[in-house]
């Protein structure tokens, strides 16, 4: 049986929180020598285990985030999030690769113009060409970055808790902390462009074939 996409997804997932882990680590020890010596790390190694629970913790509630949770954490909107929400009044018109006229004839009708109809109108349209490898890719980057943003915005939680209490010096755990966030920023714009993106190829893959 082929993996999904998520399962596709897991490995990636699983460096970006070891990567955070490694990065906090390294910063709690290199400022534990700095300020006091190599024998502060062993003297201080307590101060290590808020560490080793920050990744705990954010490992588990990646899982607890729905996709809504997500959703909401890389468009910054808390009603109708998803791009295809907008799929037909903002993405349709604004894509090149999309014959709108073709899509008019599709549906038969005027685009619908409520963010939950167009939402469901797009994803009737997307079971359809969801096997296409345009499609199946795009959707991947998306999966992945959309996870990514989340656990992210995690790791601003948590993580940025166990800096401020493991870190020694104040302006280091602040630092550590505006990183947290610039890539969350960084993460979240990207998984933004490439959810646009997957309504906009879903659509172009669409109209293509009825071209």
């Amino acid at each position: 049986m082929a993996k999904s996409l998520k399962e596709q997804n897991r490995w990636q997932i699983a460096i970006v929180v070891v990567v955070n882990s490694l990065f906090l680590y390294g910063v709690v020890q290199a400022n534990a020598i700095e300020l006091d010596g190599f024998r502060s790390i062993f003297s201080d190694a307590q101060k290590l285990v808020p560490v080793g629970c920050a990744v705990v913790i954010a490992t588990v509630l990646n899982g607890i985030l729905n996709a809504d949770a997500k959703a909401r954490l890389v468009f910054l909107r808390w009603y109708d999030a998803l791009p295809g929400h907008r799929a037909f009044s903002e993405y349709a018109s604004a894509d090149p690769r999309i014959d709108l006229a073709a899509l008019t004839k599709m549906q038969g009708f005027v685009f619908p113009v409520d963010p939950r109809d167009q939402n469901r109108a797009w994803y009737r349209i997307y079971k359809t060409v969801e096997n296409e490898p345009a499609v199946v890719q795009v959707h991947r980057d998306f999966l992945l970055l959309r996870d990514y943003t989340g656990l992210s915005a995690l790791f601003i939680v948590f993580y940025g808790a166990a800096g401020l209490y493991a870190i020694p010096s104040t302006k280091i755990s602040a630092i550590h902390l505006l990183l947290l966030i610039l890539q969350y920023c960084v993460v979240r714009q990207a998984a933004s462009h490439y959810g646009i993106r997957l309504v906009t190829t879903v659509l172009a893959q669409k109209t293509a074939t009825l071209t």
